[in-house]
This record gives structure tokens, C-alpha cells and sequence, in this order.
């Protein structure tokens, strides 16, 4: 099973982290793992017995699977239910972008129609005829359709859920695969029921409304009543969308979950948490089989291999929170402010920068003894373990608080734009 290590010093070591794992992982919540329990326990019990050739051939099978594994969300329902906003909504795409789903457009074919996400190839979304507008039963709707090839499937009404629906949502269950109802445009159904009854209107009777009227179809059939996820897609932070998020990293396999949560937009805190969780637990993983196989401290050496990969990591973070340059430029532009003043308030554009009288490796190294100075080794006290690692944690630690400082500023000012919009 791989190399077995003599020392008691090193066994140990590989002991402490064998525990250190353990103790690591059992802070998130399964949903949010990025690793099965079965490829936790097979790290532990190697590490624990000292075969650190199979520690190294685990971590680097689940790392390749995790980056490469892919995903195929297919949905479906009639034409003009919100199904191409919605897509674009998940793949944080907007309407005029060039790559966006097409809306408004009527269905004439049973030809399913994939959109890729734009920055993560192997996930992609699956614009679905509705089966209320095809003359097939759900069974053959499946063959057609190509059921094999979606890992689950969204069901989308605007109204309520008919009869179709709910067969199809029957066959699927009976082939073994998941299914999510999703009412959308409840924004729309929200703000004309304040405009026809202002005096009376009361919000969450009116969303429980909508959910039972959803629910209507499956009494009917004597269908158990599924989960009803009320959602709007010019505003995903909004409803049910971060319930349905949740419900589906809980019903995925885990290692489709890393490269789906990297997908999500930063429209929540709850959403930029899971991204950091689950890119810490990538970095975790790495560190874990460079730890396992080291000999000795590397203290205060930082080659020019390790700058760019830092300098590559950081690129990476910027991009995938949405507090790059070009994102920035694109925010400003929605917000009508100035780019310098969204740059402003951030601080991960700075952290490689070269200075003046401080030498670049000076700094990153005052850069780890905050960070374990704030959170504790990462490994355990007694445990060695590269300063780049600790580095890509604080870099990750600095990007996600920049994407919050930014979410908090955008919904700031456009609340003050709605304000100013209502009160000329």
C-alpha cells in the first residue's frame, strides 16, 4: 500500500494529521463538503498507518475528479414560464450578454438546447420543451429528452403546476433521479397583488398563497406534495433561490458540489461562504499531501515558482468572487459610480503589489504570521507546513471579504437608487 515511514517522529506527525483532518472537515456541513465521509475516512486511515504514496494517490484522483467532474441540470417547462431567465440566473449571465439564453422565445422543437456556464465548461444547463407542449407521454418525453444524461431536473411553472408536471415529475422519480418544482415570477405576482389591494396586502400570506395554489395539481392526482421552491430571477438573493441551493448541494454527490458551488453568483453572503468553504477545503487537500510528505520546515523561501502560482491563485480568487477589474468596471458602470471608488474599498488588488522600501518576501511573510495569528495553524502547532499554503488561505480570506464588502455596496446603492427613483 505504498511507502511505510520507519520514524517515530514522523509517525507521529502523520498521526497529528490524521486528526487534524478529522477535526478540519467535521466544520462544514455535509452539503457543503467537497469530499465524500467514504474519501475522508480512506485519507485517515492511511495517514494514520503511514502509506503516504496512497495518501498522495487519493488526494490526487479527488482533486482531478472535483475539477473535472461534470454537471447537466436539465430544465423544463412550458414556453414563457421564466425558463431562459432562470438559466441565465444560474449561470450569472444577464439578458443582453452574448452568451445569455434567449428569452421570449416560443418553443417549436423537442430539440433540448445546452448553455454552458462561462467560466466552468463541465457545468451546463439544459433549456428543456416543456412536456405541455409535445405529444409524448413522460415516459417516452424522458427517452427523447435523453434522460441519462442530467444529474437532476427543474421543473419550472408561473402559474401552477398541471398535470403534465406532475406525471413527469413521477416518471423521474421511478428512473430514480431527483426533480425541483420552481415557481417563478413571484416578484410580479407579489408587486400587482400590492397594487390592487395596498391596504390589505400582506406579503407571506400572499407567497403561501402561491405555494398552495402550486400544490392544487398534485392533491388532485393523489400525489404526494413536494417541496415548492417560490424564486425570482431578477433577484435570486430574494425567496426560496438560496433554499433551493442548499437543497440541491445536499442532494448532489460530493464531488460535483466544489465546482457547482464555484458556479453560483455572489448575490448572498451565504453564497460567498460556500465558495470560500469549499476552495479552503482544495487548498486544505493540497496542503494535507505536501505536509504529508515533508521532511523539514521551509521557512521564509519563496521561489519564483511559488510567486506565480500566488500570483495565479489570486488572479483566480478576483475572477471567481467577482472583484476583478473587469467585474469592478462592469459593477461601477450598473451603479453609475466610479471605478476608483469600488477599488477603493477593497483590499486583494494590493496584496502582491511591489512597494517601495519593503521587499516583496518580507511582507508575505508578515502576511502568514497574521493570518496563523488570527486563526491557528492550520495543521496542528507541531505540524510543518509551506508558507504558500497558508498564503493562498489569507489570499482567499482577503478576496471573499472584498466580494462581501462589494455585495454590501451594491445592495446599499441600489437601494438608495430605487429611493430616489420613487420620491421624483
Amino acid at each position: 500500500m505504498g511507502h511505510i515511514l520507519s520514524s517515530t517522529s514522523y509517525n507521529e506527525e502523520h498521526q497529528n494529521l490524521a486528526s487534524s483532518m478529522n477535526a478540519y472537515f467535521m466544520n462544514f456541513k455535509v452539503e457543503n463538503k467537497i469530499i465524500s465521509e467514504e474519501t475522508i475516512n480512506l485519507i485517515t486511515f492511511n495517514l494514520e498507518k503511514g502509506y503516504i504514496d496512497s495518501v498522495g494517490t487519493v488526494i490526487d484522483d479527488v482533486l482531478k475528479e472535483i475539477d473535472s467532474a461534470p454537471l447537466n441540470i436539465a430544465v423544463t417547462g412550458e414556453s414563457g414560464v421564466g425558463k431562459s431567465s432562470f438559466i441565465n440566473a444560474l449561470r450569472g449571465v444577464g439578458y443582453e450578454e452574448e452568451d445569455a439564453a434567449p428569452t421570449d422565445v416560443v418553443e417549436t422543437t423537442m430539440k433540448a438546447t445546452p448553455y454552458k456556464h462561462p467560466r466552468f465548461p463541465h457545468v451546463t444547463l439544459w433549456d428543456l420543451p416543456g412536456i405541455g407542449t409535445t405529444n409524448f407521454r413522460p415516459q417516452d418525453y424522458l427517452q427523447k429528452v435523453k434522460f441519462d444524461e442530467y444529474d437532476f431536473f427543474i421543473i419550472i411553472s408561473a402559474t401552477r403546476f398541471k398535470e403534465n408536471d406532475a406525471q413527469l415529475a413521477k416518471a423521474i422519480k421511478g428512473m430514480k433521479k431527483n426533480f425541483y418544482f420552481v415557481r417563478t415570477k413571484v416578484d410580479i405576482d407579489l408587486q400587482n397583488e400590492q397594487k390592487s389591494k395596498p391596504k390589505n396586502f400582506e406579503r407571506g400570506e400572499i407567497l403561501q398563497k402561491i405555494r398552495n395554489n402550486c400544490l392544487v395539481s398534485f392533491r388532485q392526482l393523489k400525489m404526494d406534495e413536494p417541496q415548492i421552491f417560490l424564486v425570482s430571477t431578477h433577484d435570486v438573493s430574494k425567496y426560496d433561490f438560496p433554499i433551493l441551493i442548499d437543497t440541491l448541494l445536499k442532494d448532489l454527490p460530493a464531488q460535483k458540489r466544489h465546482m457547482f458551488m464555484l458556479s453560483l453568483p455572489n448575490v448572498t453572503k451565504e453564497a460567498i461562504e460556500r465558495k470560500r468553504g469549499s476552495l479552503g477545503q482544495k487548498i486544505w487537500l493540497e496542503a494535507l499531501k505536501a505536509g504529508a510528505w515533508a521532511t523539514l520546515p521551509m521557512v521564509g523561501i519563496f521561489s519564483d515558482n511559488d510567486i506565480k502560482k500566488l500570483e495565479a491563485s489570486l488572479k483566480e480568487y478576483r475572477v471567481l468572487f467577482g472583484v476583478d477589474d473587469i467585474t469592478l468596471q462592469n459593477v461601477a458602470e450598473k451603479l453609475q459610480v466610479r471605478v476608483e471608488g469600488l477599488q477603493a474599498i477593497i483590499e486583494s488588488p494590493n496584496l502582491l503589489e511591489k512597494k517601495k522600501g519593503e521587499p516583496r518576501e518580507e511582507r508575505l511573510l508578515k502576511y502568514v504570521e497574521r493570518f496563523c495569528s488570527a486563526s491557528g495553524t492550520l495543521l496542528g502547532a507541531d505540524l510543518h507546513f509551506r508558507e504558500t499554503f497558508y498564503l493562498q488561505l489569507h489570499f482567499l480570506d482577503t478576496v471573499a471579504n472584498d466580494a462581501r464588502t462589494l455585495l454590501k455596496k451594491t445592495v446599499s446603492e441600489t437601494k438608495l437608487t430605487c429611493h430616489w427613483n420613487k420620491s421624483i
